[in-house]
């Protein structure tokens, strides 16, 4: 059986790789694409959505733009990893693909109560104002959704702040109640993450394939590649986001802990750190858990087929 997800997103290097995982990858049913604000603007992160699903000749799944802010705090982008257009590198196809009507949050919540419980997965890689949302407006949701599998935080590195990661603190609000609402939930933060480096030799295999897609991508991780080098002195990037994807298809692609996991609001040094608790096991109702250690080849060999599937 296929595994029907609903990606939430902020194209985006990495986004933009994480939805060619998605639709390239025959065991994901991809329902509906989803944007927020984050990396760059809503209308910015919108178009890439869509110039992507013109490049992967990506149709019928509803696409629908979502939250423009956070909930309570001024938006941030991220021009120095991802470029004044949020997708900087590669020249992006212009975009024929209708947006849905309907506000993505509602997208998300129609999706959901359409289909029997516990069927669909939630991945949202990155903002977690949609999903925060989508709670708070249908409270059905939460039970009825298999697990929310997102990329963000980490339990001991940070990136936007010394403790914090981009995700989580550019809206930690929304993140306290995604992460406090009962529903499973996978953290694929950056302890997890930095580990999925797109190194020469991983670059080398996708332009092998010798496709327009696999040229795209190796474009993107050119730009992306000098962008991280130069703000946080990676030698190779790391590609986040692909990693919540990977887990839904492959859980055995990365190791995981159970331990709670909690949201900081109000620290003046460490807002949007990502507290888990590692000082005893986890309770048994803990509804949260961690992911550790990647298989970095057999990461890498799911998005290398996917790109060969796509063609």
């Amino acid at each position: 059986m296929t595994k029907k997800i609903i990606l939430d997103c902020d194209p985006g290097h990495d986004d933009a790789i994480a939805l060619l995982l998605a639709y390239g990858n025959p065991e994901i049913d991809l329902l509906a694409v989803t944007t927020v604000a984050g990396n760059q603007t809503l209308e910015k992160v919108t178009y890439n959505a869509l110039a992507i699903a013109e490049m992967a000749k990506i149709r019928n799944i509803p696409f629908a733009a979502g939250s423009a802010r956070p909930l309570v705090r001024d938006i941030e982008v991220a021009p120095d990893i991802h470029g004044e257009s949020g997708l900087d590198g590669p020249e992006l196809p212009k975009p024929t693909l209708a947006l849905d009507k309907r506000h993505a949050v509602s997208l998300i919540i129609d999706t959901i109560m359409s289909h029997p419980p516990k069927t669909i997965t939630l991945v949202p890689t990155g903002a977690l104002t949609n999903i925060a949302l989508a709670a708070r407006l249908e409270p059905r949701i939460v039970e009825r959704v298999k697990e929310v599998v997102l990329m963000g935080g980490g339990y001991h590195v940070g990136n936007w702040s010394p403790v914090a990661e981009f995700n989580i603190k550019i809206d930690p609000e929304a993140a306290h109640i995604v992460f406090n609402e009962k529903w499973p939930l996978t953290m694929v933060g950056l302890d997890l993450t930095h580990q999925a480096l797109a190194t020469p030799e991983v670059v080398a295999k996708i332009a092998d394939i010798g496709t327009q897609c696999s040229q795209f991508v190796v474009e993107l991780l050119d730009f992306f590649g000098k962008m991280y080098k130069q703000a946080q002195g990676f030698d190779s990037p790391p590609v986040h986001d692909p990693c919540a994807v990977a887990y839904v298809i492959d859980s055995s692609v990365m190791t995981t802990q159970k331990v709670p996991v909690d949201i900081e609001l109000s620290g003046a040094l460490t807002l949007g750190m990502t507290v888990a608790d590692f000082r005893h096991p986890a309770p048994e109702d803990c509804h949260t858990q961690v992911a550790m250690k990647l298989d970095h080849d057999k990461f890498w060999l799911l998005v290398i087929n996917a790109l060969k599937n796509i063609g």
